[in-house]
C-alpha cells in the first residue's frame, strides 16, 4: 500500500474512532500510562507542537503560559480537542494536519510532541524527521509510545497481536523510536521504559549548530 493509502486509511481509523476513544483509553491512562503526559508536559516549553494530538488528551497538564498548537490527521479527534480546550479554558491553535508533511516553516517551535502517535503513524522516520525540522535549534522533541517488550514472552505476544492490529487498524505494538530518533540526528537527553518495558519514554534535543 503506497503512502497515500495509508494516511487516508489511518485517517478513517481515527474518523471512526474518535466518538469512543476517549472511554476506551481511560483505563491505560490510569495504568500503564499513568504519569506519562505529566512527565511531557514538565519538560515542554515556549512555543510548543503536539502533533497527533487526538482528543487533548494532554491538554490539562500543560504549562498555562506556554504557546500551544495542536495538528491530528483527522477532523473529528480535533473536534473532540477543541471541546475540550474550551473546557479548561484553553486557546491553543488546532489544525488539521499530516505529521509526515507539517504545513510549517523550518525552526518554528522550541518543543514538539507526540504522545501515542508513532505507533500508527504509517512512516515514523519521515515523520520523526518532520518533527526535527519544525523543532528550533536547540529544541526539545519529546515522545511517549507503547512499544516492544523488553521481556520476550510480551513481545512475542505483542508480535502475535500486532498480526492483526496493523491489517486491521494500522497499529504496530512492537515498533522502537530511539533508532528513528537518532537518525533524524537529534541527541537523546533522556529514555525511559516503564511496565515490563512496553512504555517508553523520549526527550531529545536538536543540535543548536
Amino acid at each position: 500500500m503506497d503512502a497515500d493509502k495509508q494516511t487516508q486509511r489511518q485517517r478513517t481509523v481515527w474518523q471512526k474512532a474518535a466518538a469512543r476513544y476517549d472511554r476506551a483509553m481511560a483505563p491505560l491512562e490510569r495504568g500503564l500510562l499513568a504519569g506519562s503526559r505529566e512527565w511531557i508536559a514538565e519538560r515542554a516549553h515556549d512555543r510548543i507542537l503536539e502533533v497527533a494530538i487526538g482528543t487533548g488528551r494532554s491538554l490539562e497538564f500543560y504549562p498555562p503560559e506556554v504557546e500551544l498548537t495542536g495538528v491530528d490527521l483527522s477532523p473529528a479527534m480535533l473536534r473532540r480537542a477543541r471541546r475540550g480546550a474550551t473546557e479548561l479554558g484553553l486557546k491553543p491553535a488546532f489544525r488539521v494536519a499530516d505529521v509526515e508533511q507539517l504545513p510549517y516553516d523550518d525552526a518554528s517551535f522550541d518543543t514538539v510532541v507526540c504522545a501515542l502517535g508513532l505507533c500508527s503513524i504509517p512512516r515514523p522516520d519521515v515523520a520523526v524527521r518532520e518533527m526535527a525540522r519544525v523543532l528550533a535549534p536547540g529544541g526539545t522533541l519529546l515522545l511517549l509510545d507503547h512499544i516492544g517488550s523488553s521481556w520476550p514472552p510480551v513481545y512475542a505476544a505483542q508480535w502475535l497481536l500486532e498480526r492483526v492490529t496493523i491489517l486491521t487498524s494500522g497499529e504496530h505494538l512492537t515498533r522502537r523510536q530511539l533508532p528513528v530518533v537518532r537518525a533524524a540526528g537529534l541527541d537523546i537527553v533522556e529514555s525511559q521504559r516503564l511496565k515490563a518495558g512496553t512504555i517508553e519514554r523520549i526527550r531529545a534535543r536538536k543540535p543548536a549548530g
